[in-house]
This record gives C-alpha cells, structure tokens and sequence, in this order.
C-alpha cells in the first residue's frame, strides 16, 4: 500500500488527449498547474496515488534493448534529471499518448502528468512521474445559496488509467505501478502501445500466471477432452486453490500429480500450457515462492458456483464426494444431491 502522506505534488500539467484515430483532436496547455490549495493538493494525492497494487510491478521494455527507443521512458528520465523540463516533457508525453490513440474505442480524457515526492512504499522512499488519465466524468449536484446546479467532474475514488514510474537505485532503472480499467476491446493500448511495459518475472506474477493457466485449461479446455461434469471442473479449481493456499513453495510436478493426478490430464494440461504461451507472451516458472498477494487477488476470480438453468446456483467449496448427479427418467431431467450434516 503507498502512503502518501509525507507525498508532495512538485508539477503537474493536464492536457486534453482526443482519438487520433477520429481526428478528435489534441489541446495542450500553456504552463502547469498552480495548486495554491492545499485541499485540492491532498485530494489530488489521493486520486493519483490510492489506486495502485503495489505487489504487481512493471519493466520497461525495449525494441533491440536500445533504451532510446521506449518514449515514455526517455520523457521519464527527463523528468527525474531535470525537473525544469517538467512541462516540456508533460507536452512530449501527451503528443505520444495521442499518437498511441488510434483504436476506435479508445476514449478521449484529461491527461495529468505529476512529479511527486516521498512516495513511502514499504519501507522505501522514492519520487515518482505519473500519468493519469480520467476517461468518465460523474454528473454531482451542487447546492449553494439554495440554488441546485449540476456539473461533472471526475471520480476521485476510481481512476480510469494510471502509471506511476518510480525511480530505483542507480543503475537498476525504474520500477513501475499500473492501472488499466480499460475494456477488453482496446486492452492493449495502456501498456503496450503507450507505455511499451511488460509485467517484472517475479513471484507474484509468476503465481498470476500459472492461475491463470490453470483457470483457463479447466474452464475452456478439460471437458473439451475428457467427460467431467461442471462439479468436477469446480473441484479441480477448489483443489487448484487449496494447493496455493497451503504452500509457501511451488513446484510444478508437485502441483500435477497432486490436483490433476490423471496422467492423461496432465498430458493435456501440459500441451495447453504450450498453446497459453503462445498467445500469452509472460513468463511461466517450474518454481517459485508462492505469493499470498496473488492468491488473495486470483481467488476472486476462480468460480466455484454451479449454475443450474435460471432456477439455482449452488455454491461448491469442499469435498467433490459430497456432490452426487444424477438423471430422473421420470422428470426427465438432470439433478444434484448433496449430502450435508447440518444446515446453517
């Protein structure tokens, strides 16, 4: 979690970033900001800071490891060896980020460019260049002297895309927070296009990844090939939770012959592992230190509820023994009993 409380907001500039590719236009500012209140310093601390992961980090990366090659990264590093240049480079940032905007879903916004300081993560003290942009405006009423007038403005507890660039120890470059609300249509764009990163090969990606993997094989490839029903699939991803949970340390043979078991399975697991990264450009470990962050992070997105035409959904988190299917000749439907002891 970033405390911002010792955080201190040098620069900032905001600039109008349209589609490029609809023509929508590109409106620069003269000089930054001038943040004369110190409400409005604080509240800015706040929508620029709040929404970070900070146990998921980012890399630049770089076209033939040339670094002159990665925009933002040159704009940054402007940045933190000559902060006179701050609005200058805000300007080259926000000309990039319009050039990055050709996909036709991409929504026009503000753009704020930050330089701030003492931004505590941990137990380390670092500056920080941000980019945000806000994408939806909230319509808020106002009342003054009994009279109702409405406006926009942006939501301070929701930042639609952000990116904080931390600057390391020399030599060790930058280290990098992000947050992307954007829509599966035009989910590149953020990371890839714009800011040209990749996720940090440690462990609680390589924890992500590997969920993520398993989630996806039970989900859209077991009963491509074996017959097991929507329970079973629900009891692999429980046993598939359990196994991180429990452990400090993960290992891949481990994780085979324990959840999957079948030696068929794993065979198939494995060939859909090959196809995942294919069109998953990440890093995929053997072994690695289980991360509790990415676990905590991932089990809010590993289903484990049986839906049951419009009627029921049953919610499965223990023993698969206990979960019985069957067919009703009579009803002429499928049916689930469940065996419990006590109801609660």
């Amino acid at each position: 979690m970033i405390d911002s409380s010792q955080s201190t907001i040098h620069h900032v500039s905001v600039h109008l970033v349209g589609n490029a590719g609809k023509q929508e236009g590109l409106t620069l500012s003269e000089e930054p900001l001038y943040l004369h209140d110190e409400k409005i310093h604080k509240l800015l601390l706040k929508y620029f800071l709040s929404g970070f992961n900070t146990h998921e980090y980012y890399e630049f990366t770089f076209s033939n490891d040339d670094i002159s090659l990665n925009a933002v990264h040159q704009f940054a590093q402007r940045i933190f060896s000559e902060p006179d240049e701050f609005h200058d480079c805000s300007i080259d940032i926000a000309k990039h980020l319009y050039a990055s905007s050709q996909h036709p879903n991409i929504k026009p916004g503000d753009l704020y460019v930050a330089y701030i300081s003492d931004i505590v993560i941990g137990e380390k003290l670092s500056k920080g260049v941000g980019i945000f942009k806000c994408e939806n405006k909230e319509t808020y009423l106002r009342l003054r002297n009994f009279d109702l007038t409405s406006d926009e403005g942006m939501n301070l507890s929701k930042l639609d895309k952000g990116c904080l660039i931390l600057e390391a120890e020399e030599g060790e470059g930058y280290s990098i927070l992000v947050v992307d609300q954007s829509n599966k249509s035009e989910a590149q764009f953020w990371k890839q296009d714009f800011l040209n990163i990749k996720p940090v090969a440690d462990d609680f990606h390589h924890t992500q990844n590997f969920m993520n993997l398993t989630k996806q094989y039970v989900s859209d490839q077991l009963d491509e090939e074996f017959s097991v029903s929507k329970a079973d699939q629900i009891d692999l991803l429980n046993r598939s939770m359990d196994f991180f949970k429990s452990r400090e340390q993960f290992n891949k043979a481990e994780f085979e012959n324990e959840v999957l078991g079948n030696v068929d399975v794993i065979e198939s697991f494995r060939n859909f592992e090959k196809t995942f990264q294919t069109h998953n450009p990440v890093d995929m470990a053997d072994d690695f230190q289980i991360s509790v962050h990415a676990v905590k992070q991932q089990a809010k997105v590993f289903k484990t509820v049986l839906k049951l035409d419009k009627n029921f959904h049953i919610y499965i988190h223990g023993n698969r023994q206990l979960v019985e299917k069957g067919y009703d000749e009579v009803m002429g439907k499928h049916f689930y009993k469940l065996y419990f002891d006590e109801e609660s």
